[in-house]
């Protein structure tokens, strides 16, 4: 009798409309039939409820867009550990709030790299050149326009870099590795890497001296 009860309830929830599934029934529902119909529904249901919660918990509307993807990407990688018995809701929030402490976590490490870069025993070197060129931010509203199109003249610019340049760029500027991992993603020695970026900086700081910009310096 309870396994022909047990059957009746399963038939009701796949032929139920989609609104009409629990949570845990549409997530059993993908992790067992493989229904991304049922995942989506799931998506839709949480979309807005989970992407506020991320918003509020992490201050920043794009962390809290890249953590509520990571999230659904992480339900879709371990549905296969979900247990039935438990509910979605909680284990859901679990999953987004430890995405979120990654992603704080990862903003935290760049930007103890970028303070690092100008305070510490770097400083002087090409990446503190580097980080002048790229990252640079005016006080002065005024000069918000000049800040714009400087930075537009050295996003072009870094765009014309030679792949090797640009590799190199990519890797200590925008990941904020050092020089020895840097060296070791790219199969070259420290001192190639080193070399590259005093070249990388070389040229930027040549475009940004053939830009309208140096006239008015």
């Amino acid at each position: 009798m309870n396994s022909t009860m047990e059957l009746d309830r399963k038939a009701v929830a796949l032929f139920a409309p989609s609104d009409e599934r629990t949570d845990e029934e549409l997530l059993l529902e993908y992790r067992d039939r493989g229904n991304r119909e049922a995942f989506e529904r799931l998506v839709h249901r949480y979309e807005r409820e989970l992407y506020n919660y991320l918003r509020h918990y992490l201050g920043d509307a794009q962390m809290a867009d890249d953590a509520f993807q990571t999230t659904f990407l992480q339900v879709h990688l371990k549905c296969d550990t979900f247990e039935p018995d438990r509910k979605f809701r909680p284990w859901l929030y679990t999953v987004a709030t430890n995405q979120a402490i990654d992603a704080q976590r990862r903003n935290r490490r760049h930007r103890m790299v970028s303070l690092d870069r100008r305070f510490g025993a770097e400083s002087g070197d090409d990446v503190t050149a580097l980080v002048n060129l790229l990252d640079a931010q005016e006080v002065d509203p005024l000069d918000q326009l000049e800040a714009d199109e400087r930075a537009r003249v050295v996003r072009d610019a870094v765009d014309r870099l030679p792949d090797a340049l640009r590799e190199v760029i990519a890797l200590v500027y925008y990941q904020g590795m050092k020089y020895r991992e840097a060296a070791d993603v790219l199969s070259i020695p420290v001192g190639t890497v080193k070399s590259r970026l005093h070249a990388a900086v070389y040229r930027l700081n040549e475009a940004l001296a053939r830009s309208p910009l140096a006239e008015n310096e």
